[in-house]
Parts: structure tokens; sequence; C-alpha cells
């Protein structure tokens, strides 16, 4: 039989997969990317997939011999540290910004993942059984969304260079909508 620890269990696993197989994904990209910009922010993007790697690894243990959802003390930054680093960067580079379809496809692809990532995570969110394990996928969920717009932010600094994308914060989805400020240094 079945039980509601191992339902959870089996969906931290899920998790710690997932963030695997970012942090696996960003290293590959960072790697065959061209530019310093979509180098570093994906360099960072793989950092913070293991980060929650991690933190769901201490969850799965204490889940195993406590039998329950663990307090966590995970504060995501709401993506301050990605967005500081997107706008050096792309104050750094200027405007000779160029990005190969490959790499235009590379971000895409790891937009998607952070969308079903997100998507995941707020399911879980609805979920859960205890409130400290809705607050954490609640604030993962949030922490992917970030990491989505600060991607779509790389995405669009190729097509538009004289413009570095700033978001705000948007209730997701719809979040393309407020994408609309402008960010000068």
């Amino acid at each position: 039989m079945v039980t509601e620890q191992d339902k959870t269990l089996e969906a931290v696993q899920l998790a710690i997969q997932m963030e695997i197989d970012g942090k696996e994904y960003y290293l590959k990209a960072s790697q065959e990317s061209s530019n310093e910009l979509g180098k570093k922010l994906l360099e960072s993007l793989a950092t913070e997939e293991d980060t929650h790697r991690q933190k769901f690894e201490e969850i799965h243990s204490a889940i195993r011999s406590k039998k329950a959802w663990p307090t966590t003390d995970f504060q995501p930054d709401g993506g301050k540290r990605l967005r500081t680093i997107f706008a050096r960067a792309t104050e750094e580079i200027g405007s000779n910004i160029k990005a190969p379809n490959t790499e235009l496809d590379a971000i895409q692809t790891a937009m998607d993942m952070e969308n079903k990532t997100h998507d995941f995570y707020k399911s879980q969110g609805k979920n859960a059984t205890y409130d400290t394990e809705r607050d954490f996928y609640e604030a993962l969920a949030a922490e992917e969304r970030e990491h989505h717009l600060i991607l779509f932010g790389l995405l669009r600094v190729p097509q538009r260079p004289s413009r570095v994308v700033c978001q705000k914060r948007a209730s997701f989805p719809g979040w393309w909508l407020n994408l609309r400020t402008r960010c000068h240094p």
C-alpha cells in the first residue's frame, strides 16, 4: 500500500532529478555559449539549481527519518542576484551582443524547462500535506518563474540590444505583458 509519505518522497525525488537535469543543462549550455552574458547567466542558473537540489536532498532525508516535512530555511532572493549579473554583464558588453540560433534555441529550451518545473512545484504546493511543504514549493515555484523571466530577458537582448529588458513582479501567466520597463544604468 502506498502511503502519503511514499507519495511525498516520490515527488521530492522527482524534484531532485529535475534540479540535477537543470543544472546539467545549464552547465552544458554555458560551455557552448559564445557570449559572456550567456555564460555568466547560465552558470549562475546552474548554481541555483544545485542549491535547490541540495535543499531537496535535505528534505528527503528528513522525511525518511522524521516521517514529516521539515521546517526549511529556504529564502529565495526573487532573482535579484541573477538580475544584477544580467544588468552588469549587459552594461559591460554593451550593444554588441550577437547570439546564433543555436544559443537562442538553448535559451528557449531552458525557458521551457523552467516553466515545467514551475508548474510541477505549483501543483505540489496545491497538494501539500503540511504548511511548511506548501510554503517551500510556493517559494521554489516563484524562483523558477524568476528564472524564466531572466531567461526571457536574455532572449530579448540579441533582438533589441539597445534596451535591457527588466521585469517587475508580475502574475504568472501573463508575465510578458509587464516586460516593458527599460533599464538604464
